[in-house]
Order: structure tokens, then sequence, then C-alpha cells
């Protein structure tokens, strides 16, 4: 049996009270509705400035009225240090999901992304310290790898930060080690490379790349590819960052606590084989859907070239095994979407 099954056992007979912040959001509702679902209770933040009700209501409706009465909800922002300290309240372990992401959003708005990435980041840590809570997992971020070359990426090499989002989010990383040194907490960073699943938002100006082509291609819009298309990333199906949160959280591995480590699954696919494989998995499920051919234009401003991670940390010391490869994440991603955000 894997780790994660023995977690998932465990939590049959044992009961903690998780903090998520960001909970209305795409990987903070998904790691609130798997909780849920497993005998744990929730504490839920949100300002609802990226998050949306509507998916707290599907948690409800996905894990029922019983269970969904273990979850108590805080509307609240965490660049207020009192909404923190609140939060943190009973709470055993923080999963730290809150954030304004976006590389292109930190380039057009740094001082509202720092409010929040790190000036929210440092008062989450803090309130966690002041009330006792000692695991703190958090949100990183692949782009802390800058311009480094180096393929697969490995934790302790990184390059030039190019976006300030990167900074922040290794700013995350350096003061998470400090506070794990100098505090006694038990700090994890998850840099996470290019997640995608149920519940990622479509719209918007920062919408992730995968629902925003799928949204564009059901709804018979231009798709627009940056670049020449050759642009990789390792892209990483919910369930696998779900196991990761879990495990880090969970751990009794010392040698996990102060630093960060990947969440992908270790390969590397280009925009373009993307795409196909959009339409592939479109054509699959959609009798009346035929390929539409996307438009190129220019690369994106602070964006890596190529991106693809080595996961043997995160396997050695914390027995993650990532259980979706890019195809069968994109064939339960896919179904998801035609259900929920086609004609939308």
């Amino acid at each position: 049996m894997s780790v994660f099954t023995d977690l998932i056992n465990e939590f049959k007979t044992t009961q903690k009270t998780w903090l998520i912040t960001g909970i209305a959001g795409f990987i903070g509702s998904n790691l609130a509705e798997f909780l849920l679902k497993h005998n744990q209770n929730v504490v839920g933040l949100d300002n609802f400035s990226t998050g949306y009700q509507k998916n707290l209501d599907m948690i409800k409706q996905s894990v029922g009225e019983n269970k969904y009465k273990n979850l108590k909800f805080i509307e609240g922002d965490i660049s207020d240090y009192s909404v923190c300290e609140k939060a943190c309240d009973g709470v055993n372990i923080v999963l730290h999901q809150a954030a304004l992401g976006s590389v292109p959003r930190s380039i057009a708005d740094p001082i509202t992304s720092n409010l929040s990435n790190i000036t929210g980041f440092l008062n989450m840590l803090t309130a966690a310290k002041n009330e006792g809570i000692k695991r703190f997992i958090y949100a990183s971020s692949s782009s802390v790898y800058g311009d480094s070359a180096e393929l697969p990426k490995v934790e302790e090499r990184t390059g030039n930060l190019l976006s300030p989002y990167a900074v922040m989010k290794f700013t995350n990383e350096l003061y998470a080690g400090v506070f794990t040194r100098t505090y006694g907490m038990e700090c994890v960073g998850l840099r996470y490379f290019n997640v995608f699943g149920r519940r990622q938002d479509p719209d918007g100006a920062y919408a992730a790349v995968i629902p925003k082509w799928v949204g564009s291609l059901l709804d018979d819009e231009t798709v627009f590819i940056n670049g020449d298309g050759e642009t990789s990333r390792d892209f990483c199906y919910i369930d696998n960052v779900i196991q990761m949160n879990l495990l880090a959280g969970t751990t009794k591995n010392e040698k996990a606590f102060g630093g960060a480590f990947n969440v992908a699954v270790g390969g590397q696919t280009t925009l373009n084989e993307l795409y196909e494989l959009i339409n592939k998995e479109l054509r699959n499920n959609l009798k009346d859907f035929s390929k539409k051919e996307a438009v190129y234009r220019d690369f994106r401003e602070g964006d890596i070239r190529h991106s693809n991670a080595n996961i043997s940390k995160a396997q050695e010391l914390v027995g993650y095994e990532p259980t979706q490869t890019i195809d069968e994440g994109m064939k339960l991603a896919i179904n998801w979407y035609i259900q929920n955000i086609k004609g939308k």
C-alpha cells in the first residue's frame, strides 16, 4: 500500500482541523472537498477576489449536508492580520493556498500582488505561529526557477527570477525557512507546475491556459498560442496536488521541513502538443466537434521557456506518487469542462 492510501485509512479514525486559505478557489475548493469527504474538519478563508461562491456550493453538493457541516467558512482578507488570527483558532494544520496568482498580473500591478502574496503570507505564517500551529503547508510556484535552463528542475538550483510573482513566491520560501529554523515550525513549500482540472476558472484575463482554451473551443472562439507553441510545461492534474498537500500536511519526516518540493508529474508537453491533446479529447467526447486552428501571437512577458520537474525529492521524503499523467488527467478534466463551462 502507498503512503497516501495509508493516510486515507488513518483519516477514518483520526480527525484533525485543517485551515484552507483561498478555499473558494480552484485548488482550495478541491482540497476542502477531499478532506470533508474523508472525515476531516475544515476551516475555510477567502475574500472572493479570485474565488467563487459557486465552488463552495459545489463542495456542499458533492459531500452532502452532513459532512458540509464540518466546514466553518470565514470571509476575509489575509492582508488583515486579525482575520488570519481568527482563522487559525483551533486549527491543527494550515494549507495556505490564498494568493493573487499569475505572472502577467504581477507585472501589471506588483503592489497589489505583493499585498496578498507577501504581506498576506507573512500574516498567515505569523498568526499560525502565535496560535501554536506547527504544520504550515503553502503554495509556491515553478516560477521560482526563473531563467535556469537546467532540465528537469531540481529544488536546490534556481536561476534569475523573471517576474514580480516569482520574487514573491521565492520570498515566501525564504520566510518559511526562517520560521522553521527560528521558531521550530514545520513549514513545507509546494512548487506547483501548471495545475489543471475541475473547477479551474476559464474566464478572466489571467485564466490558466487549459480551461481558457477549452472554454474558447467550446464557445467557437479563437484560441491564441503565445510564441511558436514550442514552449513546454509539466502539466499536473489536481488530484496529484491534493495528494501532495495532504502528505506534506501529515509527514513525520523532519527532513521535509523548511524547504520546498516540486509538485508535478515529471513530464514535458509543448503548447502545440497540448492543443492537439485538447482537440482530440473534445472530439472523443463531442460528436459535433471538429478541430479548430489556433492563432499564434507574441511570446508572453516573464514566461519561462521550458519547465519540467524532477519529483524524486517528494517521492523519497514524503511518499508522493502521482496518479494521473497529463493524458489521464485531461480525460477527466475535459469531461468536467464539457459539463460545466460549455456555452457559459
